[in-house]
């Protein structure tokens, strides 16, 4: 029998201690607990590690685009499929650097940049490093993904300043082998244990909608909840529609509900760490965003573009978060006779 009363036991409070040996079955009784339920035990603990009325802010920037060798039935920069997208070489350190002048000015509070690699060569990883410290230099948390790495080369983006190394579990272990064939889930696991022995924070996080299972779902937050730490940052990914590759067969939109009651189990079994509202957020309604921030979740991209694929604008976001109270490093646009006052205190 579960313990319906115990399921989230050690994480009511800051004083509990954080838990790593989670059943799948527990994640169960969590999720199907009635909803009130559900939000209120998801909201108690996120009030007890975080600030109710603050989301986090991130920029995220393709730094070099498609070409990848890997298979992830989800992605358009994947050489293994024709989705139209050009691939490209790795930018100029100068252009990212005033991406990610922009991005903080605009408000975002990390910056994260991205290189479709199965895993980096050492003498791109030369360039990597300068932009990673160049950014640090900007008053911004860095970020990167870029593969698979080797100890060696984890250890060299830490000492140029690396803050977080993102690298998704994606999915389920016993959905994993449907949807990528060329890295496996223990390759992963291996690149995130090298990341956190070089002592770079982990962003680590995975996608619905791919056509898995709720129980996938919850299998995948398990998986994350029982790492020997925690990851600091856990996204949750909408699969973005992308023609042309393999997972457009099975893909399902989750029902919005499903998508908060995620999120509010995420916040449960992982009570210390940030949870991202991550791709997709344009396929969500203001009031399923609300709900999802209600439920824990504490963090958004900000751009109207993440790597490939669309985003919500900057207005949209600042509107949303002004007209809910929460705090954030976005700036309320200002309109008619606010922006006249300002344009005349300008000049």
């Amino acid at each position: 029998m579960i313990d319906t009363e115990g399921a989230n036991r050690g994480s009511a409070g800051k004083s509990g201690p954080v838990r790593n040996d989670w059943t799948r079955a527990e994640a169960e009784v969590l999720y199907n607990l009635p909803f009130s339920d559900l939000m209120f035990r998801a909201q108690t603990i996120h009030r007890a590690h975080f600030d109710p009325n603050h989301i986090e802010t991130a920029s995220l920037l393709s730094i070099k685009t498609g070409g990848c060798p890997e298979d992830c039935g989800y992605c358009s920069q994947s050489a293994h499929y024709e989705t139209g997208l050009k691939a490209t070489r790795l930018m100029d350190k100068a252009d990212v650097i005033a991406t990610a002048q922009r991005a903080r000015d605009a408000g975002a509070e990390r910056f994260c940049m991205a290189a479709a690699w199965r895993n980096p060569k050492d003498r791109d990883l030369d360039q990597v490093c300068e932009m990673v410290s160049a950014v640090k230099g900007l008053g911004m948390e860095t970020c990167v993904t870029l593969g698979m790495l080797t100890p060696p080369q984890a250890t060299r983006l830490r000492e140029a300043g690396l803050d977080f190394y993102n690298h998704n579990v994606d999915t389920s272990p016993e959905h994993y082998d449907k949807i990528i064939t060329t890295r496996t889930l223990q390759d992963r696991i291996d690149t995130l244990g090298h990341v956190r022995e070089a002592g770079i924070k982990v962003c680590c996080g995975g996608i619905i909608g791919m056509g898995e299972r709720v129980t996938d779902r919850l299998g995948m937050l398990v998986l994350l909840a029982n790492m020997p730490a925690h990851p600091e940052s856990v996204p949750i990914n909408l699969w973005n529609e992308v023609k042309g590759v393999p997972v457009n067969d099975t893909a399902e939109r989750p029902d919005p509900i499903s998508v908060v009651r995620l999120v509010a189990v995420a916040r449960i079994l992982m009570p210390q760490s940030v949870v991202r509202l991550s791709a997709g957020r344009q396929y969500m309604t203001d009031e399923l965003q609300a709900l999802c921030f209600l439920a824990g979740a504490n963090s958004i991209f900000i751009g109207d573009v993440l790597l490939t694929t669309r985003n919500p604008q900057r207005d949209r976001d600042t509107d949303l978060l002004d007209r809910l109270g929460i705090n954030s490093g976005l700036e309320k646009p200002l309109v008619g006779a606010e922006k006249s006052k300002r344009v005349a205190r300008a000049g």
